[in-house]
C-alpha cells in the first residue's frame, strides 16, 4: 500500500511539472526588477531559479554560522543525559554523595530537572543530610510543582506527619493529582482517621489505574471496614453500611467491623444479624468469633442460632466456643473438650481455664492455661486428669465432612 501511495504520488508531481513547462513553453514570462536606476530583466523561470539559490546561500551561511552554537547546545545535552543516567545508577548502587552530586548537575537542564531533583533528594535523605533533601525539592517547586509536591508528601508522610503529606497534596500547586499523588493522598486520610474520605476515592483510583485491581479490591474492604469503626454516630455507621456495594456487606471484615461498632453503640440485634447474614452467604470462623463476643442480649435465640450452625459445621471450633459461652458451666466445660478436640488450640484452652477458674478448680485452671501456652508454642498439649477414656472418645470422635458436592473430605 505504501509503494503505491509513492508511485501515485510521483506520477502526479510529474503531471503537474509537465504542465507547468508546457505553460511556460508557450509564454516565459518576464520579471523586471528596476533599483537604483538600473533595470533587471529575466524570465519567470529565471527569476525563480536565482530565488532558490540566493534562499539556499542564506540557508547555508546561517548554518555555518550556528555550527559552533548547535555544537555546544548538543555536547551540554549530552552531558546531561550522561550525568543523569551515571547519577541514577549510582543511587540504584548506593553511592549516595556521587549520585546526588551528578543528578544536581543533570538537573540544569529543563527535561531532567524533575527526575533529577528528586532522585538528588533520594539520595540525600539515603545518607541521612534531610536538609539538602528539603533543598533540592524546594529548587524544584517551580519547575516542576507537582513532581515537588509528591515527593515531599512522600517525605512527609515516610516521617509519620500524615496532616503534612495531606496539606502538601490539597495545595493548588499540587492539582491535579497524579495517580501516585491520589495514592498518597489516601494513605494520609486513613491514617488521620478518615478512612471514609480515602473510600471515596476509589473510583478516581480505579479510573486513573492507579493500583491493581487487585489492590484496589483489598484496599476497598479494608477502607470500608476501617470507615465502619470511625463511624462518630448511629446515623452515620447506618448510612455507610447501606452504601456498600452487596459482596462488601458480606466480606468477614467488613461485617466484623460493623459488627463491633454497633455492638458499642448497642445495636446488638442489628449487629447480631448481618453476621447471621454474612454467614449464610460464607462461613468464616472470625464472625462467629465476633457473633459469640457480642454482648448476650437474647441469650436464648443466640444460643440455638449457635446450635443451628454447630449442626451444619460440626468440626467449627469457633462455634463451639461461641456456644460454651453461653452455656452453663458443666455443660461448656464439655463443648470447650469438644473445641479442643477439633483443634480450638489455645483459645479453647484459655476458655477451659477461666472456666475451671470460675468453678474454683483451681489445679485444672493452671493446667489449662499451660496447654494454652504449650498450644501457641506448638507444643503437645497435657490431658487433664478429670477426663476418662469415655469422655476423650466422645471429644475426639470422627466426624464425617462433606463438601459442597456432598462428596467427604479429609479433615485439615
Amino acid at each position: 500500500m505504501n509503494l503505491f501511495r509513492n508511485l501515485l504520488f510521483w506520477i502526479v508531481l510529474a503531471l503537474v511539472g509537465a504542465l507547468v513547462a508546457q505553460l511556460l513553453v508557450q509564454d516565459p514570462g518576464e520579471v523586471l526588477v528596476r533599483y537604483r536606476g538600473h533595470d533587471y530583466r529575466s524570465t519567470l523561470v529565471g527569476a525563480t531559479l536565482v530565488l532558490a539559490l540566493a534562499l539556499l546561500g542564506l540557508w547555508l551561511g546561517w548554518m555555518v554560522i550556528t555550527l559552533p552554537f548547535r555544537g555546544w547546545r548538543g555536547f551540554r545535552q549530552r552531558q546531561s543525559r550522561l550525568r543523569l543516567t551515571d547519577g541514577l545508577n549510582a543511587l540504584q548502587q548506593g553511592h549516595w554523595a556521587r549520585a546526588e552530586k551528578l543528578l544536581e548537575l543533570a538537573s540544569e537542564r529543563d527535561e531532567a530537572a524533575a527526575v533529577a531533583r528528586v532522585a538528588a533528594a533520594q539520595a540525600a535523605d539515603a545518607r541521612g543530610d534531610a536538609n539538602a533533601a528539603q533543598r533540592h525539592l524546594d529548587a524544584l517547586a517551580e519547575r516542576a510543582p507537582i513532581a515537588s509536591a509528591i515527593a515531599r508528601a512522600q517525605r512527609a508522610f515516610a516521617t509519620g506527619a500524615p496532616a503534612e503529606a495531606l496539606a502538601i497534596l490539597d495545595a493548588p500547586a499540587a492539582q491535579p493529582l497524579p495517580p501516585r499523588g491520589l495514592v498518597l493522598r489516601a494513605d494520609a486520610l486513613v491514617a488521620l482517621g478518615r478512612a471514609n474520605e480515602a473510600y471515596g476515592m476509589l473510583g478516581a483510583m480505579r479510573q486513573q489505574q492507579a493500583l491493581p485491581n487487585e489492590r484496589l479490591d483489598a484496599l476497598q474492604a479494608r477502607w470500608a471496614a476501617a470507615a465502619l469503626i470511625e463511624s462518630p454516630d448511629a446515623n452515620a455507621l447506618a448510612d455507610r453500611w447501606d452504601a456498600l456495594p452487596k459482596p462488601l456487606q458480606s466480606d468477614p471484615a467488613v461485617v466484623g467491623a460493623y459488627a463491633s461498632r454497633a455492638a458499642g453503640m448497642r445495636w446488638e440485634d442489628a449487629a447480631a444479624r448481618n453476621i447471621e447474614q454474612a454467614l449464610a452467604t460464607q462461613w468464616d470462623e472470625s464472625l462467629v468469633e465476633r457473633y459469640g463476643a457480642l454482648p448476650t442480649t437474647a441469650i436464648d435465640a443466640r444460643r440455638a442460632q449457635l446450635e443451628r450452625w454447630l449442626a451444619a459445621h460440626p468440626e467449627s471450633p469457633a462455634t463451639l466456643r461461641a456456644l460454651a459461652r453461653l452455656q452453663p458451666w458443666p455443660t461448656a466445660e464439655g463443648t470447650l473438650h469438644r473445641a479442643v478436640a477439633q483443634g480450638g488450640g489455645a483459645p479453647a484452652w484459655e476458655a477451659l481455664a477461666e472456666g475451671y477458674a470460675t468453678a474454683g478448680d483451681a489445679e485444672a485452671a493452671r493446667l489449662s492455661y499451660a496447654n494454652a501456652l504449650r498450644a501457641t508454642r506448638g507444643e503437645p498439649t497435657v490431658e487433664l486428669p478429670n477426663r476418662d477414656l469415655r469422655d476423650r472418645i466422645l471429644d475426639e470422635a470422627a466426624i464425617e465432612i462433606r463438601d459442597e458436592h456432598g462428596v467427604p473430605r479429609l479433615r485439615e
